[in-house]
């Protein structure tokens, strides 16, 4: 089992930048897939990115692509999402998550454990 904390979350302007970390702890994170997911108000979750558990394959949704850029940390049981030139349509409540599916998956239900949340909003 392992537990995830989001961390990084903020108010910024279009345009700018944030850098989200995920600290797992318990079983070490290097067992896990591990992703990012974001939920909008009114809206369903949905995915960001993911890596794979040695960090050699990453999976971007459309809309994140060439902006966002997921890695992870094994040594530091830390996974980041370094979100670039962000856009009002980001603005959604950030989740990180782990599971044992082999390959950067972007199924929810492929995922096992999930973090609380860090809120990113975007203002134009």
């Amino acid at each position: 089992q392992v537990q995830l904390v989001e961390s990084g979350g903020g108010s910024v302007q279009a345009g700018g930048s944030l850098r989200l970390s995920c600290a797992a702890s318990g079983r070490s994170s290097s067992s896990y897939l591990m992703g990012w997911f974001r939920q909008a108000p009114g809206k369903e979750r949905e995915f960001v990115a993911a890596i794979s558990r040695s960090g050699t394959m990453t999976s971007y949704a459309d809309s994140v692509k060439g902006r966002f850029t997921i890695s992870r940390d094994n040594a530091k049981n830390t996974m980041y999402l370094q979100m670039n030139n962000l856009k009002p349509e980001d603005t959604a409540v950030y989740y990180c998550a782990a599971g044992v599916v082999v390959g950067p998956s972007q199924r929810l239900s492929d995922y096992r454990y999930w973090g609380q949340g860090t809120q990113v909003t975007v203002s134009s």
